[in-house]
């Protein structure tokens, strides 16, 4: 084999998972897929230099058959038909997604993805975790002695895993010399050791699709799958994948999306702060009318993300696919019994507009969520599964409304910059130490809102935004200074050899991409450079 593992794993039982049998399909992935996956990327910033100097995206004129023929995606298999309630959370440790297995969701999005730091040790561990969960053997026991095991007395959640997006590769894998994909290590080692495991238990090979851009994104992985279902012995149409529309070029291509899946998909979700991060960065040399309000005040009721939920639902029942919510991220307060209550509040009133609006279920990412969530869907889908039934032929919504960023309520404040700086810094520190996901002001922030926090500040300073609140206008010598603050503001109460082992080195990469002229497409990316590195060893 051509394949190379450039670092050993520390997982207990990761020789099974990085066996010659394993190693061998990723190699094969990596030959037959590979050089497509680049390709794509690299065009995907042909498209976006066109729409960012046009202000433009529109309905592609060469598919156009597509949206207007009559046809519908495979029926879902029956593990997947309700899906009411979805809780979120990392695939890699132990304790995290055995409480995701014992929270009586409908389906556990296992996540080797924004909320999973892609550390070698986690790439290995997830995979392993997915396999012991598959096998219902997942157990652990923490340093403090507690025992955390699978219960008998909950319905277990159907596991549907996010493998990395097209654009993260594998440091840790390379073939002939060269990296791999993430997403074809993730998929490669999950699916093969899995799959026929699933099968047997009656649920099947399950996945989220990240941050793709296009139909031909979707149909490499359509291709990946029909190739890794004959590679293994499994019937066709046996893999079944949710696709996430959470990039603005996505959104104009749904129908195209489901139809290039049209034999493996279940339905789309939309990823709500990813969809506003892609917004920005692709019309980010478009000017002040794409300046996007601070996030907090970006709600799923303003008038271009209504237009993008309501296509979302419209498209997916009328293709025979399930619509899924976005993400609800309060963490509750066991010690603020009235920031819980508000969280509550905001939860329910969001996924009871959710289910009003004919999604078949949403997203949660505390186990104290998943009844709230779960109560809104029961009133309103009874004893049914879902509500595909629920045609929305008064849906019709076009390229204005979906780019309409000007018509969202809110403002740029100095405190939003401060939030932006403080999430981003302190998200990417956390990611650093090789943690994916962490509460942050009672919310769960994972890659995705570091991403918008980052974004929005090189928006704002491009566009010498004036703050709402204080009058500044956003410089670089104000996002120097309140970086410094708000840097400063964490340092209590973290250790001072991990504040410079991986806070210092997170403000520097936070304050070089707001700053920097030129815009990173992705944090991770750069990141992912630092991650383990010795870069990150304190001075």
């Amino acid at each position: 084999m051509s394949i190379e593992i450039t670092t050993p794993t520390d997982v207990e039982g990761g020789d099974e998972i990085l066996s010659p049998e394993a190693l061998a399909f990723v190699e094969e992935l990596h030959h037959r897929f590979d050089a497509r996956r680049l390709e794509l990327l690299a065009a995907r910033a042909v498209r976006r230099e066109a729409a960012s100097k046009s202000g433009r995206l529109d309905f592609l004129a060469e598919t156009r058959e597509v949206r207007e023929g009559d046809w519908t995606v495979a029926p879902a298999p029956a593990a997947l038909t309700d899906r009411r309630v979805e809780i979120t959370g990392p695939a890699a440790p132990p304790k995290m997604a055995i409480n995701a297995l014992n929270s009586g969701a409908k389906v556990w999005l296992a996540d080797l993805e924004d909320a999973a730091s892609p550390t070698w040790h986690n790439v290995v561990a997830g995979v392993r975790n997915l396999l012991d969960a598959a096998r219902g053997t997942l157990a652990y026991t923490s340093p403090q002695g507690k025992q955390y095991a699978l219960r008998d007395d909950v319905e277990r959640p159907t596991v549907v895993t996010r493998p990395r997006g097209w654009h993260l590769p594998e440091r840790h894998v390379l073939v002939d010399g060269a990296r791999t994909s993430g997403s074809l290590v993730d998929f490669g080692l999950h699916f093969f050791h899995t799959a026929k495991q699933l099968l047997a238990n009656g649920d099947g090979p399950y996945y989220y699709l990240p941050k793709m851009e296009s139909h031909l994104e979707a149909r490499l992985w359509n291709d990946v799958f029909v190739f890794a279902q004959d590679y293994v012995g499994i019937p066709q149409g046996t893999i079944r994948a949710t696709v996430l529309i959470e990039t603005i070029p996505a959104a104009f291509e749904m129908d195209e999306i489901l139809y290039e899946l049209r034999d493996h998909v279940s339905g789309l979700n939309a990823g709500r702060w990813d969809y506003l991060f892609s917004f920005i960065k692709v019309f980010r040399d478009a000017g002040e009318s794409f300046v996007i309000p601070d996030r907090a005040d970006v709600s799923m009721t303003a008038p271009f993300m209504r237009a993008y939920t309501e296509l979302l639902v419209a498209t997916c029942h009328r293709r025979g696919a399930f619509a899924m919510g976005g993400m609800a991220a309060f963490v509750p307060n066991r010690n603020d019994l009235e920031v819980t209550r508000a969280a509550f509040e905001k939860v329910r009133a969001d996924k009871t507009r959710e289910a009003n609006d004919g999604f078949d279920g949403s997203w949660v990412a505390h186990p104290d969520l998943v009844p709230i969530c779960r109560e809104v869907f029961d009133g309103v889908l009874g004893d049914r599964p879902n509500q595909l039934e629920k045609q929305r032929p008064d849906v019709e919504v076009t390229a204005e409304q979906l780019l309409d960023a000007a018509s969202a309520p809110g403002t740029v404040t100095e405190q939003g910059l401060r939030t932006n700086l403080s999430v981003a810094v302190a998200y990417t520190a956390v990611w650093l130490s090789g943690d994916g996901a962490v509460a942050l002001h009672n919310l769960m922030e994972d890659a995705a809102t570091a991403e918008i926090s980052r974004s929005q500040v090189w928006q704002q300073l491009r566009n010498g935004v004036v703050l709402a609140d204080s009058g500044r206008t956003v410089t670089p010598e104000l996002v120097r200074e309140v970086l410094a603050e708000e840097v400063e503001g964490l340092r209590e109460g973290i250790d001072p050899e991990r504040f410079a082992r991986y806070y210092e080195p997170a403000a520097r990469l936070v304050g070089e991409l707001c700053l920097d002229e030129g815009f990173a497409d992705f944090l991770t990316l750069p990141a992912y450079e630092l991650l383990g590195a010795e870069a990150l060893d304190p001075a």
